[in-house]
């Protein structure tokens, strides 16, 4: 899937320059593989193929947002149009 818009600005970076500094150094190489997968992924149903990333959507005022769990405090959250077959609003949050 494409993914159409970043909303954190190191993610950003990462994802364009494979620059680093704007994220936690120790993650870089799982958020890489997170990111290769979500651009090679055709439909969402193979988010949960990976255990360890316990994809899942979230509830209330966020519904609609999947979530992908990089470390405890920190998670990568979007939404897919499945019309355009994209990811937006791809974030890198820490919600502790």
């Amino acid at each position: 899937m494409k993914i159409r818009n970043v909303l954190h600005k190191g993610l950003l970076r990462f994802i364009e320059d494979d620059d680093p500094s704007g994220i936690q150094p120790a993650i870089a190489p799982k958020l890489r593989r997170i990111i290769s997968f979500l651009q090679d992924m055709e439909q969402e149903n193979e988010l949960r193929t990976i255990p360890s990333w316990r994809a899942h959507q979230l509830a209330g005022d966020r519904k609609g947002t999947w979530s992908l769990s990089i470390t405890k405090n920190w998670r990568l959250t979007f939404r897919i149009n499945q019309a355009m077959i994209e990811i937006i609003d791809l974030d890198y949050e820490d919600y502790h």
